[in-house]
């Protein structure tokens, strides 16, 4: 898009010059203007070696022109040989630089690109002296030019740590590599690579074929050779901006033809399109369109979807944005339908460019790449976070510099527990074309650390796996951060975990009781230590008994705590989703203190949660209540930790008729 909009502009440029009389131009030498308009002929046809050799003419007929000099400039601009760019800009300058302001506009991008901050600034301010009579919106850019040039400088003045890595062999190749993923557990790591193909008779280049790979990482921490994913996700066709969900089960991508290309027999929205796949059994689904409203007949690409497991991210140039290509969310419905995309807002797009949008697995931290905010030139990677209270995301944040350059750097991600990041370079000593690399991230640009639980769900009495739901909610509001599933097939399954809340999670599965834990991630949470753990699920039959780890109460009381809700507004659903079940609330303690006492506290614990099922519309005829005390420990009371446990509340089936 961006090469489009500069031979668009040099067309223009060139028509309007072709366009005026030989009268207007800066000389009065009839050779000199023949050479010229035969340059500008040739310009038309794209022949640069023929333009190039007709204004080099016309310079010798008249070493006072100063319309070849821009001339070549232009064409120099519109092939980014940017220093052959500045070069013909000066020389035409030194002749007369009133003639043509705007071209002082064109020399400071041209130095911008190359990073010459202190001269692009000059000459940005000179296009703002001499174009007395320019648009406010040209003379705006220009502004905009100078507030680049000084964040710039400033930014080169205060760098950044950044050391990046090449990622390896497993995963780096001869070919081009880009747009990298990774699951929340460093695990499993997906990309695009472009390949070639070598012109024999000139050692050309020509990039052939975009697919995605996958490797594993080895016991030794190393990146597996890379293998192509294959049907029915790679096709003959190019495959791109994947985006592989945390738990490495689901897999969002653009596919960029007017048709769906996978054989489901329905037309493409148009341009690039959203499509999604999902692992089963460790098997790939057919790519579906993720269809309307989240694709148009505009350009849908670059999508993330969120950990929470129901929020896509993308990029589009559809209308209502800001500018060309803005960042865009949709919220999958209860119903299984998106939401109608809302732009994400100013603090994100711009009247520019914004894309290779990722949002981290704390769900919280966004990064992206934009030529709108202040930057180094180009595009820049930025950081952005969302207020958890009010759900807005505040100022964008660019990373820095060296991290960013006047180059362009794009499609940026982060690992779970925030302190690597990932991103595609054609820096020097690579292994060809774009290749990744690996930083650790500065810890003022790190998301919220994530661990993860993970394991298998299991039928408790057969041992064999279970598909199974999964919510993540937050203790303090009660509300769902993250909804999963476990493989339909074997049960496996891996859920993130913010370390900056307590959680409360429940699992649950059509026949099943539900299974309750709980997360304590504010005071005990490390990143580096994930749960790894298999989840039982008991069949609903008579005397089988849920534990709710999710209830709470103070030392030696009966109150509900109000981080108790969470769970038993889900006890409550289970309840109404399974009509037939009838329950006893029962209450425990441990052996402190006087058995009667203890009896009598359990018994009114176990009333407490019954009484609140009974307020959330649970028939008080299906429920009982008791407490025994101490009288049935789960394990002995003779440590803290053991006694702890004994504290509870079980519900157990009496009766499923």
């Amino acid at each position: 898009m961006k090469n489009l909009l500069i031979t668009t502009a040099l067309l223009l440029s060139i028509a309007s010059c072709k366009a005026q009389p030989p009268t207007t131009l800066s000389t009065t030498s009839k050779k000199a203007t023949d050479f010229y308009n035969s340059g500008m002929d040739c310009a038309m046809q794209y022949d640069y070696t023929c333009a190039y050799a007709k204004f080099e003419a016309a310079k010798k007929a008249d070493p006072n022109f100063c319309e070849p000099y821009f001339m070549e400039a232009n064409l120099y601009m519109e092939q980014g040989q940017w220093q052959k760019a500045i070069d013909q800009f000066k020389l035409g300058f030194a002749i007369n630089p009133k003639l043509y302001p705007s071209n002082f506009y064109d020399c400071a991008n041209s130095e911008l690109k190359l990073g010459k901050y202190a001269d692009a600034k000059i000459d940005y301010q000179n296009y703002l002296n001499y174009a007395t009579t320019g648009s406010a919106t040209m003379k705006q850019l220009a502004q905009d030019g100078i507030a680049t040039c000084d964040f710039a400088t400033n930014a080169m003045a205060n760098p950044v740590p950044f050391n990046p890595l090449n990622i390896g062999d497993g995963i780096n190749s001869t070919n081009c590599e880009y747009f990298p993923n990774v699951t929340a557990d460093d695990q499993t790591f997906l990309f695009t690579r472009n390949s070639q193909t070598v012109d024999p008779n000139n050692g050309a280049l020509t990039q052939t074929q975009e697919d995605f790979y996958i490797s594993f990482r080895d016991d030794s921490g190393h990146w597996s050779l890379a293998r192509n994913m294959g049907p029915p996700i790679n096709s003959d066709r190019n495959e791109g901006a994947p985006s592989l969900s945390a738990d490495g089960r689901y897999l969002f991508f653009a596919a960029c033809e007017e048709y769906d290309g996978y054989g489901n027999g329905r037309q493409g929205y148009g341009s690039c399109d959203i499509f999604i796949t999902q692992k089963i059994n460790n098997v790939w689904t057919k790519p579906k369109n993720v269809g309307a409203p989240v694709n148009t007949g505009s350009w849908e690409s670059q999508p993330s979807f969120s950990s929470d497991g129901k929020t896509l991210y993308f990029v589009s140039n559809r209308k209502g944005g800001k500018g060309g290509s803005d960042i865009w969310m949709a919220v999958l419905n209860d119903d299984g339908n998106w939401s109608a995309p809302v732009d994400l807002g100013d603090n994100i797009n711009t009247a520019g460019q914004e894309e290779a949008v990722f949002i981290h697995p704390d769900n919280q931290t966004l990064y992206f790449a934009s030529d709108g905010h202040p930057g180094l030139g180009g595009l820049d990677l930025y950081v952005c976070r969302r207020d958890t209270v009010t759900g807005k995301w505040g100022p964008a944040t660019n990373l820095g510099y060296p991290i960013n350059t006047y180059a362009d750097e794009s499609g940026m991600i982060v690992n779970g527990n925030g302190q690597m990041a990932y991103y595609s370079s054609t820096r020097d000593g690579g292994k060809g074309c774009d290749d990744i690399y690996c930083f650790s991230l500065p810890k003022t640009l790190q998301p919220v650390p994530v661990t993860y639980m993970k394991g298998k769900v299991y039928n408790k009495k057969t041992l064999k796996p279970v598909g199974a739901e999964f919510d993540l909610l937050d203790l303090a509001t009660g509300s769902v951060v993250i909804s999963s599933n476990s493989d339909p097939v074997t049960g496996e399954f891996l859920v993130c975990l913010p370390t900056n809340k307590n959680y409360a999670l429940n699992v649950t599965s059509p026949g099943y009781l539900f299974y309750s834990e709980t997360f304590q991630m504010k005071t005990s949470a490390d990143p580096s230590k994930p749960y790894k753990m298999d989840v039982p699920l008991q069949p609903i039959e008579d005397s089988s008994l849920v534990e709710l780890k999710n209830v709470f109460f103070a030392t030696g009381k009966f109150d509900l705590q109000p981080q108790s809700k969470a769970e038993l507004n889900r006890a409550a659903q289970w309840l109404k989703a399974n009509p037939n079940v009838h329950v006893e609330i029962a209450g425990h303690t441990d052996n402190v203190g006087d058995k009667k006492s203890n009896q009598l506290l359990s018994e009114n614990r176990a009333k407490a949660v019954y009484d609140y099922l009974v307020a959330q519309g649970i028939d008080a005829t299906r429920m009982t209540y008791k407490g025994y005390g101490d009288t049935k420990p789960k394990v002995a009371n003779d440590t803290p930790e053991h006694k702890q446990m004994n504290r509870r509340v079980e519900m157990r089936i009496t009766s499923t008729k």
